[in-house]
């Protein structure tokens, strides 16, 4: 199948374009690639995609012609967006990047007479504070992210349900492993203890209980969607692993993987963040036969191993 890809130059896009490209797929791949972090990691994850044969169109969903980009495509898996939860991002940015364009990529693609299913890829921020309810659960998103992300999900949806565009969303839960980005938790805690410097620590973070899942894990149920098209349109299926431990758990995995104890920093606690998540994914095994199976000890660490063979000391 045709398959375009937005996002796919970043941590999950790269993973997920690969993997459609081993299975067969013809696989176009769409990137903005934002001064979020240093394009130079993105290049990277960039590189690797087009190794196995995918192009990357270097586009802004929200203001260029997405015409011929989207022409013929049967899957849209969409990714891109404005990640994390930011004091410094302006709520313009978010709006820009999560809702702006998700609306404008539904506009250029529902007409498609070729396309089976727009895939969109939102996050358990969605649910707020606490993110271990089943997915009637009412979202209660605490964050700019979480709010703006809710929206672009929604935006999709209604394109289901009132035009009928095949569309389903997906909510995935902290996803960690190679390519993660470099501000998020476990990236950031690699570099410190490498480099003998203080690990910034969010204060109370340590005991927040988070479903931290492997990107394989969440790619595995991405790619599920395909063979499960008609079953999955107009439902929003939660996608993470449904096993929890505390930030101060992983931190811990981490310093026995690298022989190293952090120097913990703490700083005052962030707003927005979420306290506890544990995936729901009742629905995703029964319409997905989705079933994660990668213990964070082994995800973190082929994580820990890719950090120090191809980021470390290179950018």
């Amino acid at each position: 199948m045709k398959i375009l890809v937005t996002g796919a130059a970043g941590f999950i896009g790269s993973h997920l374009s690969e993997r459609l490209a081993d299975l067969g797929h013809a696989v176009i791949g769409l990137d903005c690639f934002t001064d979020y972090y240093a394009r130079s990691l993105k290049e990277l994850n960039a590189a690797e995609v087009r190794k196995k044969g995918v192009p990357i169109l270097e586009l802004d969903l929200a203001e260029d012609d997405l015409a011929e980009a989207v022409s013929g495509a049967e899957i849209v898996y969409h990714l891109a967006g404005q990640p994390g939860i930011s004091s410094t991002t302006p709520f313009d940015i978010y709006l820009k990047n999560n809702i702006v364009a998700t609306a404008r990529l539904v506009e250029a693609v529902y007409r498609l007479s070729t396309l089976k299913c727009f895939v969109n890829i939102a996050t358990s921020s969605i649910y707020g504070l606490f993110a271990t309810d089943s997915e009637e659960a009412p979202p209660k998103p605490t964050s700019h992210y979480g709010v703006t992300k809710l929206a672009a999900e929604q935006t999709a949806l209604s394109y289901w349900r009132d035009k009928r565009m095949p569309a389903c969303s997906l909510r995935i839960f902290s996803v960690y492993g190679e390519r993660e980005r470099p501000e998020k938790l476990y990236p950031k805690l690699i570099q410190c203890i490498l480099d003998d410097q203080p690990f910034p620590l969010f204060e109370g973070s340590e005991k927040h209980s988070r479903s931290f899942t492997y990107v394989g894990d969440v790619v595995d149920g991405m790619v599920a969607v395909l063979a499960r098209m008609e079953a999955c349109r107009g439902e929003i299926i939660n996608i993470g692993s449904d096993i929890e431990i505390t930030t101060g758990d992983g931190i811990r995995i981490v310093e026995k993987i690298l022989g190293r104890k952090a120097r913990l920093a703490i700083q005052p606690k962030r707003s927005g963040d979420q306290l506890r998540t544990r995936a729901s994914i009742d629905k995703a095994r029964r319409l997905l036969g989705y079933s994660p199976k990668t213990r964070p000890e082994d995800g973190l660490r082929a994580e820990v191993e890719w950090f120090a063979k191809r980021v470390y000391g290179k950018s």
